[in-house]
């Protein structure tokens, strides 16, 4: 029965990367065939589908009323994004980044963070409150969601580089492209959430850990395997770029549209991994100040791995 629930939560696994992936490639197509500019495509339709797995957990998530699930899928892909994968990029290859990264688009994630923290403690301000992630609550988050779009489309009106690499397909293989990512991703989030669940009833762990673990690393798949090969062929922009972006699109719209579908009940315990977020995100920012401005070395990636290593040995129970 173990093996059986293992093998299922990797199938899922396997069936929302491919379907992210075909989503992507089948959209971007149609974006480039009805003359949207690649780099309007790279900052919208490119980076979301980065974060597509996390999306569909989460609204699955949220129909089913599993927001440990919801939370730990977010929480945890955003602290695996920072001190996992930025980490072992840096250590394959030093990541330079441009001034408007260390100081645009981090501290803006460092801020989506504080947001995120003070919407869910409910309690701090009303001392006896159910602590919920309401819908009043996800709409604020797409506000701000819409605000770093604006950012991202000035970006795009100034002319900032986006490696998109399109390719116009023909109509059938867009559409056939398009409902294969539909239905892998469909599939697969359904899988992951049922399975999970499933594997911390088994295992006797609590569904929060299991999103904040086993989920987390599983939906961050897609941003490992670009911010790795990004930082072999010596492209440190995209390899940060990719994270940064994705734990925005995580925390603004991911968290934003959840409780639309279901408000959703937070846990305070989920506190002391969003204090990780925060720290990690503030870490990095301090790390491209210093000692050499806009870079992360590989001994600050060695760093940021031995933290996360730390939190799961220590904090993860």
């Amino acid at each position: 029965m173990f093996i059986y629930i293992l093998l299922l939560l990797a199938v899922g696994f396997v069936l929302l990367i491919a379907g992210a992936h075909w989503l992507v490639r089948g959209a971007s197509s149609l974006a480039k065939r009805l003359n949207v500019p690649e780099l309007v495509i790279g900052l919208t339709v490119v980076a979301f589908g980065t974060s597509t797995p996390e999306m569909i957990v989460n609204i699955v998530s949220a129909i089913q009323n599993v927001a440990d699930i919801s939370f730990g899928n977010i929480i945890g892909s955003n602290n695996f994004n920072i001190l996992i994968i930025l980490g072992l990029s840096a250590l394959i290859y030093p990541l330079d980044v441009k001034k408007t990264t260390t100081w645009r688009e981090i501290p803006f994630a460092l801020m989506t963070s504080f947001v995120l923290l003070i919407l869910v403690n409910d309690a701090w301000f009303v001392p006896g409150a159910l602590n919920i992630l309401t819908r009043g609550d996800g709409l604020i988050l797409l506000a701000f969601f819409l605000i770093f779009l604006v950012y991202t489309h000035n970006l795009a009106k100034q002319g900032a580089e986006v490696e998109s690499g399109l390719k116009i397909l023909p109509w059938y293989l867009i559409l056939g492209l398009l409902a294969a990512g539909f239905a892998g991703l469909i599939l697969g989030g359904n899988l992951v959430v049922k399975y999970a669940v499933l594997l911390a009833q088994k295992i006797g762990i609590s569904q929060k850990v299991i999103g904040l673990t086993i989920v987390a690393a599983g939906t961050s798949l897609p941003e490992l395997a670009t911010s790795i090969v990004a930082a072999w062929k010596k492209k440190p922009d995209i390899a940060v770029g990719n994270i940064v972006g994705s734990n925005i699109f995580n925390l603004l719209l991911i968290l934003g549209v959840a409780p639309l579908i279901r408000p959703l009940v937070y846990q305070l315990s989920f506190n002391t991994d969003q204090y990780l977020m925060i720290f990690c995100t503030f870490l990095l920012f301090l790390l491209m100040l210093n000692p050499k401005p806009h870079r992360l070395d590989r001994w600050e990636g060695a760093l940021m791995i031995c933290i996360y290593i730390v939190y799961a040995v220590f904090f993860l129970k």
